[in-house]
């Protein structure tokens, strides 16, 4: 089967599978009820001593409620997956989905949170509103350059951590696999010269990952649309007023200011990172010949990459990624957010930052004990990748002093595998006790 025959072949799957299920996830209880009389400690009149506790003392919110282990995914549908602003209603699936994968790999409580919302300063009301819920946000799907402006306010005002999957996530990903890309073929961070193809979320993120990590700013080269991102492009101006994020990284990056259109930047690049139009004609063979040689090229364009894994390859390219999982190297989020909020959560964090986040890039490249050419990143099935990645940012929390809640590193990763194993083992029992229904009969996941 055919990269495009089996990309139509899940999303048959996807429609099918939604209107049988109704919806992927669900609340269940977690105290035992034995009898009606044990609402009288659930509920009235006995839950009334709880809330005077935590009237007393709003913090211990994080120890007498599910609050400590609970997220909101928070969107308003305006950039939804490479759909476009297709609304609150429509980005529910993706969100459900999202919940999913936070609750089976990282044993969090996640929330499907799509909100109708138009402008930033909307979004923000009713985030800081949500926040004595959750001790955490992951914003979804939000339009650029309003993703940047959202995220740094809550991250300000809030008392929990607020992240964008988008931009921190993929950042976060991205990095790891760069980190092993470049042991592979044997180059040095502070020597390589990477191209960041497309200035939306993602690539903006992954820019100032990259200069926590040690990377040189001039060696990163910004492109889009309109080209290479330098000083003196026209719409420098605009970009100064409407998105001084995007302004900024072009004051930057591109020590050597070269100019023109997009392709110009992949001549003796040592690595291109794209996070733009979905292919998978997005980058032409021509482009990757005239990188580097050993040439890095990840196409995270979901569902289609920019460009074909096998052409990449026969243009040149050593080591090729994209953001799917029916590829070799998959470079996508999936890998850190649940890890990242298990630690977050475990230790109770007022906040997460760009230096966490390097730690975790380095916890993930470093779980692959040998990187090759067709193994730069786990991969979600090697799930004590997931513990792992909690222990690690939880114990950076604490060393920057965000951590509410104090262990070492070896504490935070026994109580998170311990979490994770507890609620894998509740997931097969509820498959093997048929309470999670079976696929339909006669419906197969084509492969």
């Amino acid at each position: 089967m055919d990269d495009n025959s089996r990309t139509e072949g899940f999303n048959r799957d996807a429609l099918r599978y939604s209107e049988y299920y109704k919806g992927k996830v669900q609340v269940i209880p977690k105290v035992p009820v034995r009898h009606l009389q044990d609402f009288s400690i659930w509920y009235t009149p006995g839950i009334a001593a709880v809330s005077k506790k935590i009237a007393e003392n709003a913090e211990l919110s994080f120890d007498l409620t599910g609050r400590w282990n609970s997220i909101a995914i928070i969107t308003d549908g305006s950039r939804v997956l490479g759909l476009g602003n297709i609304g609150p209603e429509a980005a529910m699936p993706v969100m459900e989905g999202k919940s999913l994968i936070f609750n089976f790999l990282g044993a969090v409580n996640a929330m499907p949170l799509p909100i109708r919302t138009k402008t930033r300063d909307e979004f923000i009301t009713v985030a800081r509103a949500l926040e004595p819920s959750f001790g955490g946000f992951n914003l979804e799907d939000i339009e650029s350059p309003k993703c940047f402006a959202v995220l740094e306010a809550l991250q300000k005002v809030l008392s929990i951590p607020a992240w964008h999957d988008d931009q921190l996530g993929t950042a976060c990903i991205t990095l790891a696999g760069i980190i092993n890309s470049l042991r592979v073929v044997g180059k040095k961070i502070e020597d390589a010269r990477i191209v960041l193809l497309g200035s939306g979320a993602a690539n903006i993120a992954t820019a100032h990952l990259l200069f926590t990590a040690g990377f040189k700013e001039g060696n990163i080269i910004l492109a889009d649309s309109k080209g290479i991102l330098e000083p003196e492009r026209e719409d420098m101006d605009s970009l100064m007023l409407n998105n001084p994020w995007k302004y900024q990284l072009a004051m930057r990056t591109n020590s050597d200011r070269l100019k023109g259109p997009s392709e110009l930047a992949f001549r003796g690049a040592d690595a291109v990172i794209s996070a733009s139009k979905p292919g998978p004609d997005t980058i032409k063979s021509d482009w990757i010949r005239s990188m580097n040689p050993d040439s890095i090229v990840f196409a995270l364009a979901n569902p289609v990459p920019e460009i074909w894994p096998e052409v990449a390859r026969k243009a040149g390219a050593k080591i090729v990624a994209t953001g799917r999982g029916d590829f070799p190297n998959q470079v996508n989020n999936s890998l850190v957010f649940p890890g990242v909020f298990r630690g977050v959560l475990d230790a109770r964090a007022k906040g997460v930052n760009f230096e966490i986040m390097v730690a975790a890039s380095y916890e993930i490249a470093n779980f692959v004990k040998d990187p090759s050419e067709d193994k730069i990143v786990p991969n979600m099935e090697e799930w004590e990748l997931y513990p792992t990645v909690a222990s690690a940012v939880a114990a950076k929390t604490v060393d920057m002093n965000l951590a509410r809640k104090i262990n070492s590193k070896e504490g935070f990763f026994k109580n998170a595998k311990e979490m994770i194993e507890t609620n894998r083992k509740l997931y097969m029992k509820l498959m093997d006790e048929k309470l999670i229904k079976e696929l339909p009969g006669g419906m197969e996941i084509e492969k």
